[in-house]
């Protein structure tokens, strides 16, 4: 396989482009190898089991992205999804986590099944353009909260719900991060985010040790800037550790049916939110290559189920990777590649704080927010629907709630204006298991 595979030069990009697109995606989104298996290893399964299983499951679906939908996508455990798995399913329902693998992997197998006879690609057909702009911009709000968040900038508070955090070594490293990546990227510096994140990290080194103390937020340790040695074996132990008859007992169908759901407007809007914000669209004005996409998204949660962890997903820090220039399916791979090493080598990961990749999240929040300025906000029963499911993706750390709401919102509305014409029938059928999922 060649560069021309890939087709860069039909899309006004070379190699060391797509390589710095493709550590950026990858830094922005590594949190996940050490995070998934800290949420998993609360349903009693091993943590190096888990953080081996989240390392094959990335780096395996990110590179199937970029080789077979050659789209610029990482894939990865979704969060959110592993929080279900661990405390609605195991936890709350008492499930057992081998029969929840089993789950995870048959809702796997009825994503390929849609996904091959087109089903999905019609559900995506399905979501009115203004959704689109709204959702993309909604994902661009979630991933700034989700940066500032990972920064303590914003923090929890009882009064006011949020607040942001007194000034501290943390906080005041992260606005100094900030402020050097903005400058960066508005002179368009080439890995600018790249940049900004080994400047932040070297920033945080003194805090803990020269000055400042965050082991109240760091699991006892004072300093930001850990190293936790170099080497650690695998743990192959969760593979095809799954139960596959126990999980499709009758009281499972459900639990089956919430992964299917979820992940599958996880996914979808992630794709529609990046081609929006970012171009990757086919002259149809569909997001590219979306069929192949979304088989490669259902064999992710198909293999998390063998490997060992919950679903996989596409994911939106691949935005990061986007803005620095990726447009093809090379940045993929090696934001794929990048992922293989950490089987061995994950306490490398512990050197980069949290701060240092929070930055580049804002930062994308801003790049992202394009698509708003096509929303029809003059024409209420298009901008109501938008605006919903533009605030609600933040207000409930939830793309899927988002989306949910922009749908429902959308047929009612329309509905009850007399525009039926605007509401089509894949739509009704997708508001119908929308209202499903919620009551589940």
């Amino acid at each position: 396989m060649n560069k021309d595979y890939f087709e860069l030069q039909k899309n006004n990009s070379n190699v060391k482009t797509e390589l710095i697109a493709g550590i950026t995606t990858f830094l922005a989104a590594m949190y996940i190898i050490v995070v998934n298996p800290s949420i998993l290893s609360s349903a009693a399964m091993p943590f190096n089991g888990v953080l081996t299983a989240t390392i094959l499951v990335s780096a395996f679906s990110t590179i199937l992205m970029g080789v077979y939908a050659k789209n610029p996508i990482l894939l990865a455990p979704g969060m959110g999804l592993n929080a279900f798995f661990t405390f609605s399913v195991v936890l709350g329902m008492g499930v057992k986590w081998e029969i929840a693998l089993g789950a995870v992997f048959w809702s796997g197998i009825i994503f390929i099944l849609l996904s091959v006879f087109n089903v999905r690609t019609y559900i995506v057909r399905a979501i009115p353009q203004q959704i689109r702009y709204a959702v993309a911009a909604g994902i661009g709000l979630f991933i700034a909260l989700i940066g500032l968040v990972n920064a303590k900038f914003i923090i929890q508070n009882p009064s006011t719900l949020i607040s942001i955090s007194k000034m501290n070594p943390e906080v005041v490293t992260f606005i100094v991060g900030l402020f050097v990546t903005s400058v960066l990227v508005v002179k368009r510096i080439k890995g600018a985010l790249i940049i900004g994140i080994v400047l932040t990290t070297l920033l945080s080194i003194p805090i803990g040790r020269i000055y400042g103390d965050v082991s109240s937020i760091n699991n006892g340790v004072s300093t930001l800037v850990t190293y936790k040695g170099l080497f650690e074996s695998p743990d192959f132990s969760l593979i095809f550790k799954m139960d596959l008859i126990n999980s499709l007992q009758y009281s499972m169908l459900p639990v089956i049916f919430a992964f299917l759901f979820t992940d599958m407007f996880d996914s979808l809007s992630t794709f529609v939110g990046v081609a929006e914000a970012s171009d990757l669209i086919d002259p149809n004005g569909e997001p590219r290559n979306v069929k192949e996409s979304l088989i490669v998204d259902a064999i992710s949660t198909t293999i998390s189920g063998i490997f060992g962890s919950s679903p996989g997903t596409a994911y939106i820090e691949s935005a990061a990777g986007v803005e620095e220039g990726g447009r093809t399916g090379l940045t993929a791979v090696f934001a794929g590649l990048l992922f293989i090493p950490f089987i061995f080598f994950s306490p490398i990961l512990s050197v980069v704080p949290s701060i240092a990749t929070s930055a580049p999240l804002v930062l994308v929040g801003v790049f992202m927010m394009k698509p708003v300025l096509k929303i029809n906000w003059d024409n209420f029963d298009d901008a109501i629907p938008a605006f919903l499911a533009l605030i609600l993706i933040p207000f409930t750390y939830s793309i899927t709630q988002g989306i949910i709401w922009g749908f429902l919102s959308w047929t009612v509305i329309k509905f009850l204006v007399g525009k039926k014409d605007e509401i089509s029938p894949m739509l009704l059928i997708i508001d119908a298991f929308a209202v499903l999922s919620l009551v589940i």
